[in-house]
């Protein structure tokens, strides 16, 4: 088999795959024998068929299709494999004409390819991290945390604060089903409603009525009415020696915050180098000289996120429909949120290659070995042959150059450590 092609214009590649006369005939005959097999003609045993009599029944012109899309389809993985290409969609067999007896059988098929963008800078990207050592910011978040399981909530008589938690019926007037209904309880610094509900409650009191607007990203104008049934504070015991040892079991404050600091100090250890690894990829995607992401690729993208996300779920004995209701979420906001999900990976992983093509990084045959056996894979062998037959095996190549290209960015990184808690409870 020969597989010659185009230069890449505008993401699209054109391939012309040669296959030689004799493969052709063995597929031509091969096509034949499962038509003999498949149909019944009279006077014959089921696979007896000779070939005037199947073309006489069948027409010649349809066992040729068979045999021809049976060429085509078993060599996909290898012009793929040949090219070392990942398309984003299927390929694009136009004009395609019937294999014959005897002759080579030529073909073009266009692929659709990631764009091939640049970057601003390939500079090392600065990035801010929380320190490595544990902060007294941090234990005293712990601390917060654990005292405000043990808050409660009192009914107050004034206006709507920052900080309460209110009670309201919310009505939907439309597009907001999911947080309609009676008696819903909304915490106004837990950011998990938009900012003009939040600005629109604020100073509110008991009784009072009002219809709030918004526009989600990506979805259409929600409006609600809304009608403030309570407001209650939220009171935080006193953190004294005796309340840590009769709540938490520990001997004073010190001893809780001793306790506190082991664990933060393993959860750190744990996270902090994957943190490193989101921040830098983030921050070098802001340089990607791109203002749309070409919607192929997104789409491409698009669907690996939504198979993976079903398959996680599927593995938890959960349908999307029991999550998105357990979520207070629509399908609409969550096609939306994906959407917006996809267009961030895409972005990322186009300025990963962006990178890896300006540092010339190469994948070896012993990269491909690890990266399996990384894995987890008992018989690597059998696992890249599979690969190689099914056509990935360049997919699995641009996976290790973008994880070349992300250990470069975390080995150059300039990194200043922030207290980010100590900047919060600051604000």
């Amino acid at each position: 088999m020969n597989i010659s092609a185009s230069d890449v214009k505008d993401a699209k590649l054109t391939a012309t795959v040669t296959i030689p006369a004799a493969d052709v005939d063995a597929t031509i005959k091969k096509a034949y024998k499962a038509a003999a097999k498949q149909y019944r003609f009279p006077g014959f045993r089921p696979g007896k068929a000779p070939r005037p009599v199947i073309d006489s029944m069948l027409g010649s012109e349809a066992v040729l299709a068979q045999a021809t899309n049976e060429l085509i389809g078993s060599n996909e993985a290898n012009v793929l494999n040949e090219l070392d290409i990942v398309p984003v969609k299927e390929g694009n067999y136009e004009n395609i004409d019937l294999c014959r007896d005897g002759e080579d059988y030529t073909y073009s098929v266009e692929f659709t390819l990631r764009p091939s963008v640049v970057l601003t800078s390939y500079d090392a990207v600065e990035i801010e991290m929380p320190p490595a050592e544990v902060t007294e910011a941090e234990i005293d978040s712990q601390v917060d945390m654990l005292m405000g399981y043990h808050a409660t909530f009192e009914d107050v008589e004034r206006a709507v604060e920052a900080s309460d938690y209110i009670t309201m019926d919310v009505e939907n007037v439309k597009n907001a089903e999911a947080i309609a209904g009676e008696g819903r309880m909304f915490a106004m610094d837990s950011q998990s409603m938009p900012a003009e509900f939040t600005e629109a409650v604020l100073g509110m009191n008991v009784g009072d009525e009002k219809e709030i607007s918004w526009t989600p990203e990506g979805a259409e104008e929600a409006t609600i009415k809304v009608t403030l049934k309570s407001v209650k504070e939220r009171k935080v015991p006193e953190l004294t020696d005796e309340f840590v040892k009769e709540s938490f079991s520990f001997d004073s404050i010190d001893a809780m915050r001793d306790a506190i600091k082991l664990e933060v100090e393993a959860d750190k250890s744990s996270k902090l180098p994957a943190l490193k690894e989101n921040r830098v990829v983030a921050k070098l995607a802001e340089r990607l000289e791109l203002d749309k992401v070409d919607e192929d690729y997104e789409q491409s993208v698009f669907s690996e996120l939504g198979q993976n996300f079903l398959q996680n779920l599927s593995a938890r004995g959960m349908t999307l429909d029991a999550w998105l209701s357990a979520n207070g979420l629509t399908s609409e906001a969550f096609i939306a949120d994906l959407h917006q999900q996809a267009d961030d990976v895409a972005r990322e992983s186009l300025a990963l290659d962006a990178l890896a093509r300006e540092l010339k990084l190469e994948v070896t045959d012993e990269d491909i070995d690890e990266e399996f056996k990384s894995a987890g894979v008992e018989d690597v062998e059998a696992s890249k042959a599979a690969f190689v037959a099914e056509g990935r095996m360049p997919a699995v190549r641009d996976s290790i150059r973008r994880s070349k290209a992300v250990d470069w960015l975390v080995e150059t990184a300039k990194v200043t450590e922030v207290d980010e808690y100590a900047e919060r409870a600051a604000q």
